[in-house]
């Protein structure tokens, strides 16, 4: 794992974001079976009463606080894990996707703390969190090229795809996240990839 650069006058403002990444190998494909195995397991923990609760819970509610210091309403523009949440009361399960996607929901739904894939062929250097020109909003870029808007998802360029043969993963955590649930979450969705 490699702690990604943070672009300093959003470090000095944010004090506790992190981006952590590791780089596997790893092909677009069915889930194993027992990663769809262990997304119907999952899918019982978001019941109605759970994911009103949600937001109460340390990691939610930290992800939710630092939306709204930078600008985004957590009411319009959902967190991950509340995505998650209601995508699974819309549709009755976490519906298994592809083996990338599939591993990356897996860490999300058990730690809090999302994970996002990026073909490792469009990645030509170290990711870190970045400012966009002009518009000043924060991304996810290396030094050449910006990836995904933070807490977005990757450009149709960035985007692992059907001639992907690696990815590279990454994890943001913002302030009030412990370093130990980025670790698990990056961690865990590179074993499932079978790293």
């Amino acid at each position: 794992m490699t702690r990604g650069a943070v672009h300093p006058r959003i470090a000095t403002e944010f004090e506790g974001l992190r981006l952590d990444w590791l780089t596997v190998a790893a092909r677009s494909e069915r889930s194993a079976p027992a990663v769809v195995a262990r997304l119907r397991e999952l899918s019982d923990r978001y019941r109605g009463a759970t994911v009103i609760a949600l937001r109460t819970q340390a990691i939610p509610r930290a992800y939710r606080t630092f939306y709204r210091q930078i600008g985004l309403d957590p009411e319009r523009v959902r967190t991950p894990v509340e995505r998650v949440a209601t995508v699974r009361l819309l549709y009755g399960e976490l519906r298994p996707s592809g083996s990338i996607a599939d591993a990356c929901l897996v860490a999300l739904v058990e730690t809090g703390v999302p994970v996002w894939a990026l073909d490792a062929a469009a990645v030509d250097s170290e990711l870190g969190v970045g400012i966009s020109d002009p518009g000043g909003s924060l991304v996810v870029c290396d030094r050449s090229q910006i990836h995904a808007p933070l807490f977005g998802e990757p450009a149709a360029a960035s985007a692992p795809g059907p001639a992907t043969t690696a990815v590279t993963l990454f994890a943001v955590a913002v302030p009030g996240v412990p370093e130990l649930h980025l670790d698990e979450s990056l961690s865990l969705a590179g074993e499932l990839l079978g790293a």
